[in-house]
């Protein structure tokens, strides 16, 4: 099913699409694959994902292929950086409304640009877990449980980290994890 099909206007409908790789130029797809094969070689690899973002500014794929590098290379506080584009691009395109009120279940289901938001969301709360910015953590987590109220994707369980973090609980027990979902994850944030 297509973004154009489900009704979106044409700035989510070219969002969807270029969000699953559509869109893209053929110079930009070699940049990001020619950086790919160079994954071994950093200090080659990262020029080109730069030239690819600069060539596709407003297009997911190239942000992405930046936040991989950075967050694969351990680079976390860049990763989180390219999270926030790429925030940034998925705002841009649902619009200034975006937020105002939690998306529908189905466009937390089907729409592109939606989840694409939600799940940088949960990624950018996962860093800045990472890199003990515990507060970030909390405000992003807030938000993610505020829009995506029914957990489809997953952050309860960051939320539980947390939490288990505060409580001064380091133990890695799966068991004390939530199976899916916010309840048990305490009082909205």
């Amino acid at each position: 099913m297509d973004a154009a099909s489900l009704g979106f206007d044409d700035n989510l409908a070219a969002f969807a699409d270029s969000a699953i790789g559509g869109g893209l130029s053929p110079q930009v797809e070699a940049l990001i694959k020619q950086a790919g094969l160079l994954r071994h070689r950093p200090q080659e690899a990262l020029p080109l994902l730069e030239q690819a973002r600069a060539a596709a500014p407003r297009h997911p794929v190239p942000v992405i292929a930046l936040y991989r590098f950075y967050f694969y290379g351990h680079q976390l506080a860049l990763a989180r950086a390219a999270g926030e584009d790429a925030l940034a691009i998925a705002r841009t395109a649902l619009g200034p409304d975006f937020g105002d009120e939690p998306p529908s279940d189905e466009a937390a289901r089907d729409d592109a640009a939606v989840r694409f938001y939600l799940f940088t969301l949960k990624g950018l709360a996962y860093l800045n877990l990472r890199l003990d910015d515990f507060e970030e953590a909390r405000l992003m987590l807030g938000e993610l449980r505020r829009l995506d109220p029914q957990d489809r994707v997953g952050g309860a369980l960051l939320l539980q980290v947390l939490a288990r973090h505060e409580a001064g609980d380091e133990a890695d027990s799966l068991a004390a994890y939530p199976v899916r979902g916010w309840s048990g994850t305490g009082p909205a944030l």
